[in-house]
């Protein structure tokens, strides 16, 4: 198999993100930043760490960072993965801004699905949420978008058969002639992630089994190793990627020019099991 026929087999839909201007309000629409539209019993998410800011270990509040009406954008979603009514809403402890390489950053970021837009209603801002990590409306439009995997998902899938299959530039260079070049920004739900750094659904797959992976693998045993790098590029979706997000005088940037993961199998992902995500930070 040569690699132009490995990308025409190994596409994915996904959903393209424009974050470009103020948004006026619409309750339960699809948008960055705000205030989350949440049922009545919601409970805002806190996670308990230190940050950049301050060495105490504490409950800190989430900052909102997104949401999408998942009717709205299900014309889109040609794979038929997301639910096909109701908002899901996105958050993440922007103080912290923890990498997920351990497993002690589970609940740094949340994920919800409220099935009944009828019963939702604009939430306020906790009282200890920094101002800083309040972030403004702004509008997201969508479109469709056929996405192919970065050179670290293709370099992990042992079902092709090329013999470049070690050949960076070669890859990049067949993907810019089939069309498949990366956005200088590129936020997107679904599809394949564009990678920054390393390949990231074995990172999902060890973190999620207990594994640390802030001091390498040496430790790790090499069957989880080996399993992880059999099954987790097809188990692990892309549930939410979002880059810098730039709007008049706001900058929402992750680490040095990096971008936000969201992942979560794909079984849970059509069970609607939103809970069970998994984020990395990736940056340059």
């Amino acid at each position: 198999m040569d690699i132009e026929e490995y990308l025409e087999n190994m596409r994915r839909n996904s959903i393209r993100l424009h974050i470009d201007k103020k948004e006026e309000y619409i309750c339960g629409g699809t948008r960055f930043g705000g205030m989350p539209d949440v049922p009545a019993d919601f409970v805002w998410p806190t996670f308990e760490t230190n940050s950049y800011n301050d060495d105490e270990v504490k409950p800190r509040p989430l900052s909102f960072i997104a949401q999408f009406n998942c009717g709205d954008i299900s014309a889109f979603d040609t794979e038929g993965l997301l639910p096909d009514k109701g908002v899901l809403s996105f958050f993440y402890e922007m103080d912290s801004q923890l990498w997920g390489f351990d497993p002690k950053d589970k609940g740094c970021a949340r994920v919800y699905w409220f099935e009944d837009v009828s019963l939702l209603s604009s939430a306020s801002f906790p009282s200890d949420l920094d101002e800083y990590y309040r972030f403004p409306m702004l509008q997201i439009r969508t479109s469709e978008e056929k996405s192919v995997p970065s050179f670290a998902d293709f370099y992990l899938d042992k079902n092709r058969v090329s013999d470049n299959y070690d050949d960076y530039d070669l890859y990049e260079n067949v993907c810019k002639d089939c069309g498949y070049a990366i956005p200088e920004n590129s936020s997107k739900l679904l599809g394949w992630p564009d990678i920054i750094q390393n390949n990231m659904t074995q990172e999902c797959e060890l973190v999620c089994k207990g594994y640390y992976l802030g001091n390498g693998w040496e430790d790790i045993p090499k069957e989880d190793i080996q399993a992880a790098e059999k099954t987790s590029l097809e188990e692990w979706r892309l549930l939410f990627q979002l880059d810098t997000v730039n709007h008049e005088n706001f900058e929402l940037m992750f680490g040095d020019c990096g971008r936000a993961y969201f992942y979560i199998r794909k079984e849970d992902l059509l069970a609607k099991k939103f809970h069970k995500i998994w984020f990395i930070l990736q940056c340059y």
